[in-house]
């Protein structure tokens, strides 16, 4: 089986073919970088209206490249939340459009679960399996059971790690994106140059925050006269800043996955592994951290490629495969959604 998926969640348009044999024949992704950097963030009306403008051709560029026709198709995918709702409405009409015409299942992909399922067309790793979700606007501990089947053992009670690292970057004067440009900020600094809180670290619940972090960071900068007519902070500052932030939000991470492996090991009788999994987790600072800690717990860290852990329609494809081999296949009358719980999914059967 080979399926297209679409992505338009957020500010890429991305369409892919991925064979049941978890090749990926094709995985174009059109950045809008340009058209939101003025803005510092995206914009939704102009993420809509680019996805409006570049999806149709991206799809037939997708099949051109892999030398496939709709007719290979056994079905398409697409995000159907959660994600700005203007972009979403795009690609589901897109892929329902297709379905229609070909007469081909529709399946309606919750972003969070494409993310989730990534490892298992990466790594083709059996379930069950501890997962750490970090992106823009997730920040989630997870046991994945099976298709559709997440239990919940932590989430943030505040600000996601990457929206974190995103104001982080502004209060520092970085470009946007955030994120990547903190990362390579902090690849010239001291990361124990300022002594930063580490919130939650050593509680026994897995809930996560960050504001305290980020506030503190804010307090920083303000004292080394930002903005002011000192003028902006030295980069030797900022590198440093960077760094610190970086290796504080290392620290919560692994306390928090570390005490998940623990109860994840109680309870299924085996240390792993660790999946983690959005756009945070192509940090490789971060991911080197994690790594040891899944070294530590006798088990191994498993992460996507990270062209894979930021949007793409790859694991839109995947994850539409998953649900299409159990007969999970959604109605043209589906309705996207801005706000959708993987906890409320159809689910597959239990691992």
């Amino acid at each position: 089986m080979i399926l297209l998926g679409i992505e338009t969640s957020c500010d890429e348009t991305a369409v892919a073919l991925v064979e049941e044999s978890r090749a990926i024949r094709a995985n174009l992704v059109l950045s809008q970088l340009a058209e939101h950097r003025p803005y510092g963030g995206v914009v939704p009306e102009i993420a809509a209206r680019s996805h409006l403008e570049q999806l149709d051709g991206l799809v037939a560029r997708a099949l051109e490249e892999s030398g496939l026709g709709f007719d290979d198709l056994a079905g398409v995918a697409a995000t159907a939340g959660p994600g700005l709702i203007g972009g979403v409405f795009v690609g589901v009409m897109t892929a329902k459009a297709i379905a229609a015409v070909r007469g081909l299942p529709f399946l309606a992909v919750n972003h969070l679960e494409g993310h989730a399922l990534t490892a298992r067309l990466t790594d083709g790793i059996d379930f069950p399996y501890l997962l750490l979700l970090v992106s823009g606007g997730h920040c989630q501990l997870l046991t994945v059971e099976g298709v559709g089947r997440y239990r919940r053992l932590g989430t943030t009670r505040d600000d996601a790690l990457g929206e974190a690292f995103d104001k982080v970057a502004k209060l520092l004067g970085l470009p946007y994106p955030g994120g990547p440009a903190l990362e390579a900020a902090a690849r010239g600094g001291d990361g124990a140059a300022h002594a930063l809180p580490r919130p939650m670290l050593g509680r026994p619940e897995l809930d996560f925050s960050f504001s305290g972090l980020k506030t503190a960071v804010r307090h920083l900068v303000a004292g080394l006269g930002a903005g002011s007519r000192d003028g902006p902070i030295d980069p030797q500052h900022v590198a440093d800043i960077a760094a610190s932030f970086q290796a504080a939000a290392a620290d919560v991470l692994a306390d928090r996955c570390a005490r998940a492996l623990e109860s994840f090991a109680a309870e299924t009788g085996r240390p792993g592994p660790l999946v983690v999994a959005g756009g945070v987790a192509a940090n490789r600072a971060l991911r080197a951290r994690l790594g040891e800690v899944a070294e530590a717990a006798g088990t191994a860290l498993v992460a996507p490629p990270p062209a894979l852990c930021t949007d793409n329609a790859a694991m839109i494809a995947w994850a539409g495969l998953e649900r299409l081999r159990l007969g999970l296949t959604d109605s043209l009358d589906f309705a996207p959604r801005p706000r959708w719980p993987l906890e409320s999914l159809p689910k597959g059967a239990a691992a």
